[in-house]
């Protein structure tokens, strides 16, 4: 979706001091066009089946063009995922191999279109599978494990995975509701905040052990943070309140100076547990005898 231009030079002019940057745009998703294109070519079997003669060749072509339609979709999806998946230090595989089912499906598709249009099982189920091959070739396979890190405990690495998944949960859901209140500078304001909570996300998924300090932070406040942008994209639509929307942003600043707090409390902790176990080795090569730095 498009953005209105906000930077120094722009027609509103400079940012207030001490205002939030202007949030960056995402990167297109990987693949979203050629997703675009399977959509596109599940009309063919569809037009065909209208123009072939009899019932039977209409029920086929018309479950063809579902099942390629069905398959950009799923495919579609499992592109989403894989890009959360490898956005994230820990993360869980994604518990439905979409783009592998996509593939699948396309090759149904394929074969279902071609048994009516190239005369025959046979050449239809070698379609098929041609065309299953291929989509695992252009778009490959879904991510297929889990991603940890060294030296933490599974049990550790789940519980994280499993926190920071319902906190983008949260935020997809803020994001998404402030959509109704159509005003770009509060779809501004959102996307910053959940920049700032997805730099938190990834401090605690560089040590799990602060999973236990920011838990309020990802799932509290973000969850009260979610309710409140939702009440207030209702009632901002339907009232253009400027009270309402003043209040709304000065609980988005709170909320980000509050995740700046913690996350910098989290990185100084962090760098306090480094330099312990510096000294505690410092000290076991002393006693050993041996050089150390001072």
């Amino acid at each position: 979706m498009a953005r209105r231009f906000g930077g120094e030079f722009s027609p509103q002019g400079k940012t207030a001091a001490g205002g939030p940057p202007p949030a960056p745009l995402k990167p297109p998703m990987m693949g979203r066009a050629r997703t675009s294109i399977l959509m596109a070519l599940a009309v063919i079997p569809v037009i065909a089946a209208f123009v072939q003669t009899g019932a039977i060749p209409l029920a086929v072509n018309l479950l063809s063009g579902a099942a390629i339609f069905g398959s950009a979709i799923l495919t579609r999806e499992g592109l989403k995922a894989e890009a959360a998946w490898a956005a994230r230090r820990i993360a869980r595989r994604p518990a439905v191999p979409r783009k592998i089912f996509g593939a699948v499906l396309i090759g149904v598709g394929v074969a279902l279109g071609a048994m009516t249009g190239f005369g025959g099982l046979v050449a239809g189920v070698i379609y098929g599978i041609v065309a299953a091959a291929l989509h695992l070739v252009s778009f490959g396979l879904d991510p297929m494990s889990d991603k940890g890190m060294e030296g933490v405990d599974a049990f550790q690495t789940e519980r994280v995975a499993r926190t920071i998944e319902e906190a983008e949960t949260h935020l997809a859901a803020m994001e998404d509701a402030v959509l109704r209140a159509r005003d770009r500078e509060a779809e501004a304001r959102v996307a910053s905040v959940a920049a700032k909570a997805r730099a938190m996300f990834r401090t605690v998924e560089d040590d799990p052990r602060d999973l236990t300090a920011a838990r309020k932070f990802l799932g509290v406040y973000l969850m009260a943070a979610r309710d409140a942008t939702a009440k207030f994209a209702d009632l901002y639509a339907q009232t253009r309140d400027a009270g309402a929307k003043t209040e709304y942003f000065a609980l988005l600043d709170d909320l980000e100076r509050g995740m700046d707090a913690k996350r910098e409390t989290l990185l100084v902790t962090d760098r306090t547990d480094l330099d312990v176990e510096i000294e505690v080795l410092r000290d076991r090569l002393k006693r050993d005898g041996l050089p150390v730095r001072d």
